[in-house]
């Protein structure tokens, strides 16, 4: 079960972090925090999760510039990925070996580079589902975050 936008944004607000504001509906949250370590800010957030939810959601944490940063060289084109396939980014706490080699593909989807803490697969829909997702999991397991190219670029904006 997710958390909603609007108590996902008063759960942030009341951990202390200022011009709090929810990007799409999917747990994507933007804000202002005079603490600039993000395993700080990631702790914090998880707790007020825990104590205003009754559960705590896995958080990573980026800063604007950062995603900016991020969209600025972006690595699909030189890697031969279609220009019509989904592209998909993967945030990791820490930098981290994949626990099988790269690239990782199978029916149209592709892990295909991780660069210290980010991860970038492509995809192209089809109806087997979120493939992407297996293969992210087989390579890095389920802690991190995964975001389409276009919600990082939203998440950068606001």
């Amino acid at each position: 079960m997710n958390a909603k936008m609007p108590q996902l944004k008063a759960c942030f607000e009341s951990a202390g972090f200022s011009n709090v504001r929810t990007v799409l509906a999917s747990g994507n949250v933007v804000f202002d925090s005079t603490t600039e370590a993000e395993a700080a800010l990631q702790d914090r957030a998880e707790q007020a999760m825990a104590r205003e939810l009754g559960r705590p959601f896995y958080t990573i944490v980026r800063s604007c510039a950062s995603l900016r940063e991020l969209l600025a060289r972006p690595p699909y084109e030189a890697h031969g990925i279609p220009p019509h396939a989904k592209r998909v980014v993967s945030f990791l706490r820490a930098a981290r070996q994949p626990r099988v080699p790269l690239p990782l593909a199978q029916e149209l989807a592709s892990v295909f580079l991780c660069t210290g803490r980010e991860v970038f697969t492509a995809y192209v829909p089809t109806d087997r589902g979120p493939v992407f997702m297996n293969l992210i999991e087989r390579a890095f397991g389920t802690e991190l975050s995964t975001r389409t190219w276009d919600t990082v670029a939203k998440c950068a904006a606001a």
